[in-house]
C-alpha cells in the first residue's frame, strides 16, 4: 500500500494551494495510520476515500483532497500515535487555519531523526508563522501569510518536505538547507511537487 505519511505532503499541498485537487491512488488506510485524515476532516478539509479495497492484506483507498478553508483544532491522546509522522506537515496546515491549533501528547517528536518540534517551529517562525513550542507539541495561531525565507531541515526528510510545502504557499523564495535527505523516504518528491 502507498505510504500515508508520504501522501500527507500531497494532501496538505492540495488543501492549501487555491484551486487544487489531487487524487492519490492506493493509499494505505489502516485505521491505526489515518489520524491525519481524521484531523483534516475536523479542520474542515474536503477529504474523500473511494475504491476501498485490500492489497497485501491491508486496506487501501484512492484519497481525493481539495483546496479548503481550515479551522484550528486540538490534537492529542490516541490520535497522536495514529499520525506521529505527520505533525510537521500538520503544523504547516495550521499556519493557514483560522484560530488556534494545539498539539499535545506528542513528546516523541523530540526524539525522531531530529527534534521535530524545535526544527519546525524555527523554520515556520522564519517564514512568519505564529507558532510556539511546548514540551510535548506546539501551538499555532492562524491564519498567517507565510513569506519565503532560508530555512534548515536539520537533515530530517519529513521536515524538509513540510518546509517545501510551506514554500509553495509563501510569498517569495524559500531555500531549504539539508534537503537532500528527502530522498531517504520520497525519491522524486521535488519533481512531483513541481509538476
Amino acid at each position: 500500500p502507498g505510504d500515508i505519511s508520504s501522501a500527507a505532503f500531497l494532501f496538505i499541498a492540495a488543501v492549501l494551494v487555491p484551486g487544487s485537487e489531487i487524487v492519490v491512488e492506493g493509499v494505505g488506510v489502516n485505521p491505526t495510520r489515518t489520524g491525519l485524515l481524521d484531523v483534516l476532516r475536523e479542520m474542515g478539509a474536503s477529504v474523500a476515500m473511494d475504491n476501498l479495497r485490500e492489497e497485501g492484506n491491508e486496506p487501501v483507498a484512492d484519497v481525493t483532497v481539495r483546496a479548503s478553508s481550515l479551522r484550528g483544532v486540538e490534537v492529542g491522546g490516541s490520535t497522536v500515535g495514529r499520525m506521529i509522522g505527520e505533525f510537521p506537515i500538520l503544523a504547516v496546515a495550521a499556519t493557514q487555519s483560522s484560530g488556534t491549533t494545539v498539539v499535545r501528547d506528542a513528546a516523541e517528536l523530540r526524539v525522531k531523526e531530529t527534534d521535530r518540534i524545535a526544527v519546525i517551529v524555527e523554520g515556520l517562525r522564519a517564514m512568519g508563522a505564529s507558532i510556539e513550542p511546548q514540551a510535548d507539541g506546539f501551538i499555532v495561531e492562524g491564519p498567517t501569510p507565510l513569506k519565503g525565507a532560508p530555512v534548515d531541515s536539520g537533515g530530517d526528510h519529513r521536515l524538509a518536505m513540510a518546509l517545501a510545502v510551506a514554500g509553495m504557499i509563501a510569498e517569495g523564495e524559500t531555500v531549504i538547507e539539508n534537503a537532500d535527505c528527502i530522498a531517504d523516504s520520497f525519491p522524486g518528491f521535488m519533481a512531483l511537487m513541481k509538476s
